[in-house]
């Protein structure tokens, strides 16, 4: 009989990535589509190519910065309140541990363990780290998705500049005439990938979550060309 092989099954859960792939998302979509509004509202108004590229890199820069302020204003808040809980829960724990040992042991019951297990597990977890048990099961904290508000800031700075160079360097680049119907063309592609790679990593099929960007990027590329049509045509 050949020895039995033991082969190691993991499973990859979509929800997993769902943090970093929401804010990476958003800051791409946030940095192309209102960046490329920007240039092509100014070049609808017949402005002038310096000033075409003077628009898109102010609104880089303003858009990352701004990203990169209120993720980490909003990632902190979150922050205080995970430690603000992880304070309280330590003081429980050396105040009333039988308490908490007991709060836990019914945490187990109720997800569906029999008493006398519940209690060994509750009992085993709290003998290995008492407190990332209560903070995991208890509150629900986890390690993984623990609030990191400088990391989170950067990732959406670095993320809106990515979405937001494709304009800015056709704003720079292009020497032709035809720059507002490239900068639309280009921008509803990349939204397009954008959406549709989006949707795929969290585990759908990808079509809707393209069609969703670039209907929202198309109103929004509709609006600021109008408008930026509507002032050319008054200035002139």
């Amino acid at each position: 009989m050949p020895a039995e092989r033991h082969h190691h099954y993991h499973e990859v859960h979509r929800s997993q990535h769902s943090g970093w792939l929401r804010a990476a998302v958003l800051g791409a979509n946030d940095g192309l589509i209102s960046t490329s509004s920007l240039v092509l509202g100014v070049a609808s108004a017949q402005a002038a190519p310096a000033t075409i590229l003077l628009t898109g890199i102010a609104g880089l820069a303003a858009g990352a910065l701004s990203m990169a302020a209120g993720e980490y204003v909003s990632v902190s808040s979150q922050e205080d309140a995970e430690l603000a809980d992880i304070r309280m829960e330590r003081k429980a724990l050396e105040q009333h541990p039988e308490a908490e040992l007991e709060e836990l042991t019914q945490i187990y019951i109720g997800r569906g363990l029999e008493p006398v297990l519940a209690r060994q597990v509750a009992e085993q977890l709290t003998a290995h780290d008492v407190l990332a048990a209560h903070l995991r099961d208890e509150v629900g904290i986890h390690d993984l998705q623990r609030a990191r508000p400088v990391q989170a800031a950067l990732a959406s700075a670095a993320s809106f500049t990515i979405g937001a160079l494709p304009p800015v360097l056709l704003a720079w680049l292009w020497t032709a005439p035809g720059l507002s119907a490239v900068i639309v063309a280009s921008t509803l592609v990349l939204l397009a990938v954008l959406g549709y790679v989006a949707e795929r990593v969290a585990g759908g099929g990808g079509m809707k979550g393209a069609l969703r960007v670039l209907l929202w990027g198309t109103l929004a590329l509709a609006v600021t060309a109008g408008i930026g049509r509507i002032f050319g045509i008054s200035a002139g």
